[in-house]
């Protein structure tokens, strides 16, 4: 019935490992990933609990149409208490971990406790051992998939874990699977960490069943069409999404020099031309796009830097293709620190990868570190020699690696950009949203964006909605509320069904439920899904609200709200976040201070 009927619970203080069953009710209610997940740590957790200890919950989830023929059917959700933002922390990876997962028979992985020493899980269909892992605590993700398939003499497992800085507590920590794709955002890593639970390793047999194979195949057949005729699937084929980074450009809302900017003056050397020209030594960055499991988009990057550049020259280790840029590494390595070196972006972002980091949040705590820095706040003795000034290629590659191994001023960017600035008396420095950082979009010159960060559950964040269409035809903020509420309803429902959010490119709403009606038992209706994907959103709300955090959270850094944009088409403009919440909120059904109302709790089943 493409759901696999039960979960794996593992709690690591007791060092017990037992399936139980799915609990039907939230699956029909939540579909699956993101919803079901956030419904299974609900139920489980106090939410006013320490992110950093034992009583938080980390749950790997995945969705009913995971490791099926649908196209991108290989995406999971890693859901926690984030300790970024003491909310809600949910994040979503790629590659193949999720479909395996799946295959071995577990809609879900529920892992509670602390375990006294540092352990991995190993799950082969029903066979699950909870390990010691002492050989690679202190090693990175690259070594300890490599140490794992070797330990067990299977090259088909399929790992998620933690490198150095989940295991230091670095609060933008990443879960990494298949070597470079991340649970990226929220700190889940640092979670993981905290439990001394180094890597869970997959691998399984049981396939996946569906409610009705015949109409199933024909919609996946339909589906996988329509997706291939489209013309912004073509794009991310061909360029990813690194391409946003010369339309963001050009709008005027590249966030460059901590945000200071709009517009960034070394483009040239960060932008997709700059991975497909030869340099001087004839040396080109991009070999080639890269697809998840299941994926008929293949949006990912493989890359590799000139042997003859500083970060690797006489490392042949580093010598090798890996993850190549995409946008927002692009954005957090490139115009955000003001570094217009590929090269460098690109050992950077295998330091991201190597380590388990989240590339925007570090990206974005460097830009207010150098913005410190050039204010004379702080001062090279404090920043281990290193002048880190805005456009330092040097700067951003060693702090890159030094946050990665916890070592130096490293430790001070593993606060994250809100605590960073607030330890050093310049609070409004942080830009971002919950104590989580910005992504690369400037919320003045897109003003729904603006709204989607203030709103956002799991903190600023630019996935959990899709209102680039109202914002690039108008750059006030009149009409983007209805927008912004919509789209973040339907991208809850999408992130639940276990496929990618870029299947968008090709597939309206209807496409989604298809496939869901054909799988699961019942009738799956548009506005049933749609009324899923708003329980989703409205329970995150409540997470958020137990753990203590309330409408004053629904803001902007003051430079969105108070500083005009300096060029571009929203030249002169601040975000107008003061009109467009209210209609959020009345939209919503929530009431003036952002609490949902009884009324709405109540249409919901909540």
């Amino acid at each position: 019935m493409s759901w696999q009927g039960q979960i794996l619970r593992v709690n690591l203080t007791k060092g017990t490992a037992v399936a139980e069953p799915l609990n039907m009710e939230w699956a029909n209610a939540y579909i699956g990933e993101r919803g079901l997940g956030t419904k299974y740590l609900m139920e489980n957790m106090d939410p006013k609990a320490d992110a950093m200890g034992p009583d938080n919950v980390l749950i790997f989830a995945t969705g009913p149409l995971n490791g099926t023929m649908a196209s991108t059917s290989g995406r999971y959700a890693v859901i926690c208490k984030s300790p970024l933002t003491d909310g809600i922390g949910d994040s979503n990876s790629g590659g193949k971990f999720g479909a395996f997962l799946k295959y071995a028979g577990y809609d879900l992985l529920l892992v509670e406790g602390k375990a006294a020493k540092p352990v991995y899980l190993h799950i082969n269909d029903d066979n699950v051992e909870i390990l010691p892992a002492d050989d690679i605590w202190g090693t990175t993700v690259w070594n300890t998939e490599e140490w794992i398939k070797a330990k067990h003499q299977n090259p088909q497992l399929r790992i998620a874990s933690i490198g150095q800085a989940g295991e230091n507590g670095v609060l933008f920590s990443a879960v990494v699977n298949d070597l470079h794709r991340a649970a990226g955002r929220c700190g889940v890593g640092a979670v993981m960490g905290s439990k001394n639970l180094k890597a869970v390793a997959a691998y399984g047999t049981k396939g996946v069943t569906v409610d009705d194979p015949k109409k199933f195949m024909e919609v996946v057949k339909a589906t996988h069409a329509k997706l291939a005729e489209s013309g912004g699937r073509q794009e991310l084929t061909e360029g990813g999404t690194h391409p946003m980074i010369d339309m963001m450009q050009e709008w005027g809302g590249l966030p460059t020099n901590n945000f200071k900017e709009v517009q960034f003056k070394g483009i040239d050397g960060v932008n997709p031309a700059a991975t497909t020209t030869p340099n001087e030594n004839g040396h080109t960055n991009l070999i080639t796009n890269k697809a998840c499991f299941g994926c008929t988009i293949a949006c990912g990057r493989i890359s590799h830097i000139d042997p003859e550049h500083f970060t690797i020259k006489n490392r042949p280790e580093y010598m090798h293709a890996s993850g190549g840029l995409e946008y927002e590494t692009a954005f957090a390595f490139g115009p955000v620190v003001g570094v217009d070196d590929v090269d460098a972006l690109t050992f950077a972002n295998y330091m991201m990868n190597e380590h388990g980091m989240d590339p925007i949040s570090f990206g974005v705590t460097l830009a207010a570190a150098m913005e410190l820095y050039e204010m004379g706040v702080l001062t090279k003795e404090q920043t281990d020699g290193i002048e880190l000034k805005f456009g330092n290629a040097e700067a951003l590659t060693v702090m890159a690696e030094k946050t990665g191994k916890g070592e130096g001023f490293g430790k001070e960017l593993a606060l994250g950009s809100k605590r960073l600035t607030a330890k050093y008396g310049h609070p409004d420095l942080f830009m971002g949203v919950r104590g989580m950082e910005f992504a690369g979009y400037d919320s003045r010159a897109l003003q729904g964006m603006g709204l989607g960060y203030a709103t956002s559950n799991r903190g600023a964040c630019h996935l959990k909605h899709d209102v680039f269409g109202p914002d690039m035809e108008d750059v006030s903020g009149k009409g983007k509320a209805q927008p912004v509420k919509e789209s973040q309803d339907m991208v809850s429902m999408i992130d639940s069904t276990g496929l990618c959010l870029f299947t968008t490119s090709g597939w309206g709403p209807e496409d989604f439920v298809a496939q869901l009606d054909a799988a699961l038992p019942g009738e799956w209706t548009l506005e049933r899904c749609v009324e899923s994907g708003e329980r989703t959103w409205t329970l995150e709300r409540m997470f958020n609200q137990g753990a203590g955090q309330t409408g004053a959270d629904d803001t902007l850094p003051k430079r969105m709200l108070e500083e005009p944009a300096p060029s571009g088409n929203a030249e002169g403009k601040v975000n107008e976040l003061s009109v467009m919440l209210p209609e959020y909120y009345k939209l919503r059904g929530w009431t003036e201070d952002g609490k949902p109302s009884n009324e709405t709790l109540a249409r919901l089943g909540l």
